[in-house]
């Protein structure tokens, strides 16, 4: 089954992006997932090919039209079981846990917001699951797409040379993941820890969970709440 993702964006030329290139476009090229956009505007239906209008009540900026949205979604499909993905600051927090479950299904179709937000009206009649990937404001919401695929796209099966890369890294576990080195041995006064080179596999795994720990517990201690580990 191919991964397929629809996007609905005032600006479809900012698609595929750099998901065009590297292990995701080797993998679009593949086969593995597909990728198509549909221009919000071409679903107006004045001649000024009008998609927005003053909010309600008043305010600042504008609003993304139902009507017009909604035309889009439906184009882009309400039965083929990919949810419907609405990229919002006011969204639940994207998780690996999610870009999981996400990755094993047949798609996504995600809406990118624009202005100062969509009628809430279409949100709720077209069930559109509103998606955050921070704490912060982008001008608009192709960039989160992006990321949103990004994860998703790079643990599909077989596009990563090695599948098990993608399950030792962090949050996968709940936690950070631990420090990485390689060759050469020394470099600027700085050696590789010694247990590393030591061949004794339980003990590098054992270092390995130990750092895990200690860089979560200092720098992300709200993960351990979720964490299968004892914070101790």
């Amino acid at each position: 089954m191919t991964f397929r993702a629809t996007i609905l964006t005032l600006y479809p030329e900012m698609f595929p992006g750099h998901l065009g290139t590297s292990l995701a476009g080797k993998a679009a090229a593949r086969g593995q997932w597909s990728l198509d956009t549909l221009q919000i505007r071409d679903f107006s239906t004045d001649r000024h090919r009008t998609v927005d209008d003053t909010p309600a009540g008043g305010g600042a900026g504008m609003v993304l039209k139902p009507d017009v949205l909604a035309r889009a979604i439906d184009e882009a499909g309400t039965d083929d079981g990919r949810p419907r993905l609405l990229m919002s600051p006011r969204g639940k927090p994207l998780t690996q846990a999610r870009v999981r479950e996400l990755a094993d299904g047949p798609g996504v179709v995600i809406v990118c917001g624009r202005f100062e937000g969509v009628d809430q009206r279409v949100i709720d009649a077209r069930h559109l699951e509103e998606v955050s990937i921070g704490d912060y404001i982008l001008s608009g919401g192709e960039p989160a797409a992006l990321v949103l695929l990004d994860a998703i796209v790079r643990i599909l099966p077989g596009v990563m040379g090695n599948d098990l890369s993608g399950t030792h890294e962090s949050f996968e576990n709940g936690m950070l993941e631990h420090p990485h080195y390689t060759r050469p041995q020394q470099w600027e006064g700085r050696d590789i820890p010694a247990i590393l080179t030591s061949g004794n596999h339980a003990a590098i795994a054992k270092w390995q969970a130990e750092q895990s720990l200690q860089l979560t517990r200092k720098r992300r201690p709200d993960l351990l709440d979720k964490a299968d580990v004892a914070d101790d």
